[in-house]
């Protein structure tokens, strides 16, 4: 096996977070369900632009948002998604850059735009995700460099991208690559709508190549259609040798080996925008994972970066994560 140049390479949905603020009045008028994620179409995403208040532009997307999040602890990332050659395109690929995270996948040139989401935040802190997926999901195996993925530790894949069958096989491509050069292979769910779209593939997925699961309470529940976070998490750590599940405000829980690691949150003085919380959470524990610490202090390393990201507005870290681990002596 050749030595890993990157800790983590993620693939996943290229997209541009728009975040601005709005009341459930607007919600309502708008026919977006609080706290959920919907795709919508052109005439609906430039209404919403049109209405909604100042916003930030900033690169996200699931998978890119741990990345961003790896890489403010100091982790070695790449990230591979589809951007068009377009504004948009620009400002995605700039900032992932300017954030320490390699993004070399070409700008595409074509009819469909860059993908983008509007993010609308409440005054109690949750966030209705309007995404118009563009051309990320276009994403097909010219993208998915098999030489990039061959020198990572870890090869993270964004449950979103399941949405297309190009973006699907492109994903299937990649877990053969990793599993070919012995890498391992993780997967986020990433929603508990995108759960009951592919549950039958998800679950084949998981049980013949996934070396780590990533999922909310929701979204393994979904999963396994049971009621019972308990029944769902048994089922999860059958299923996979490494479970990671997180649960909001009640910490998370990570399954392995036969053992069960309950992991509180890290608590902050107000919950500003829980955009990106699961995201960042990933990003800590994929952090401490790959530089050897225990599943204990990975875990708290994902919950101390869902409570950063959680104080403030936008998925992206503004503090230096590693700084911050290292004041807590999570790592040195």
């Amino acid at each position: 096996m050749t030595a890993a140049r990157y800790a983590v390479v993620a693939i996943g949905n290229a997209i541009v977070d728009i975040i601005g603020q709005c009341d459930d009045t607007f919600l309502a008028r708008h026919g977006a369900a609080k706290g959920s994620m919907r795709l919508v179409d052109t005439p609906t995403i430039d209404t919403l632009y049109g209405e909604m208040g100042p916003a930030i532009e900033i690169s996200g997307g699931s998978a890119a948002n741990t990345m961003v999040g790896f890489a403010s602890f100091g982790g070695p990332s790449a990230f591979i998604g589809k951007v068009a050659n377009d504004e948009f395109g620009r400002i995605f690929r700039h900032d992932i850059g300017a954030a320490g995270v390699v993004f070399e996948t070409p700008s595409a040139s074509g009819k469909l735009p860059t993908s983008r989401s509007l993010i609308l935040v409440t005054p109690d802190g949750e966030r209705t995700m309007n995404t118009y997926l563009g051309i990320s999901t276009d994403l097909d195996d010219r993208e998915v460099d098999a030489a990039t993925l061959e020198t990572a530790q870890i090869v993270y894949l964004e449950g979103y991208l399941f949405d297309q069958p190009q973006a699907k096989a492109a994903f299937r491509q990649a877990v053969a690559i990793a599993t070919r050069a012995g890498r391992t292979v993780a997967l986020t769910l990433s929603d508990g709508f995108c759960v009951d779209r592919h549950r039958s593939e998800f679950l084949e997925l998981i049980r013949s190549g996934v070396g780590i699961l990533f999922a909310n309470e929701t979204e393994i529940t979904s999963l396994y259609e049971t009621s019972s976070f308990e029944a769902a998490a048994r089922q999860a750590a059958a299923d996979a040798p490494l479970a990671v599940l997180t649960r909001s405000a009640k910490g998370s829980l990570i399954l392995a080996n036969g053992e069960s690691h309950e992991i509180p949150v890290d608590p902050v003085a107000k919950v500003i925008d829980t955009t990106g919380a699961g995201d960042l959470y990933a990003a800590g524990f994929l952090y401490g994972f790959t530089s050897g610490a225990d599943l204990d202090t990975s875990g708290r390393l994902g919950s101390l970066a869902a409570a950063e990201i959680i104080s403030h507005y936008g998925a992206r870290p503004e503090s230096n994560l590693g700084e911050i681990a290292r004041a807590r002596r999570l790592i040195f």
